[in-house]
């Protein structure tokens, strides 16, 4: 898979606990990882470890991470934003703050990507805004 792929699987994952309480927490992954009924790139299992590790490290960060957002967002808290623009604003800040092998500036440019695949038509421009605040 390649980096775009796995984040992007990151992202789908992550989003998917938004909906579900920490009981249900492993039935999700274990789900996520074994759903045949979408497409995936041939080596998404081998990448599934790496993916659910990746996804648990944003977990765990997810108070300093929110801390953060909610610091730097004016008029948005944490509480009020979508859910697929918070999903992918965590992601980016976890890559900015703690992937050194990760670019700011590709992981903000993969933010907005995702966020113009997945969100709303103002998506991209938010998490940008949102994510250039936090760069600077």
């Amino acid at each position: 898979m390649t980096r775009s792929e796995v984040r992007e699987a990151v992202f789908k994952l992550l989003f998917r606990t938004e909906f579900h309480d920490d009981a249900e927490y492993d039935e999700q992954i274990k789900l996520f990882v074994e759903q045949e009924d979408i497409e995936r790139p041939a080596d998404f299992i081998e990448e599934s470890d790496y993916i659910t590790e990746k996804v648990n490290a944003i977990r765990e960060k997810l108070p300093e991470i929110d801390s953060l957002i909610d610091e730097k967002s004016e008029g948005w808290k944490t509480t009020r934003m979508g859910k697929v623009d918070l999903t992918i604003i965590r992601l980016a800040i976890y890559e900015i703050k703690y992937e050194d092998s990760i670019p700011d500036k590709v992981a903000i440019n993969e933010a907005v990507n995702l966020a113009k695949e997945y969100g709303t038509d103002n998506s991209g421009s938010f998490v940008n805004g949102i994510l250039a605040k936090v760069y600077d």
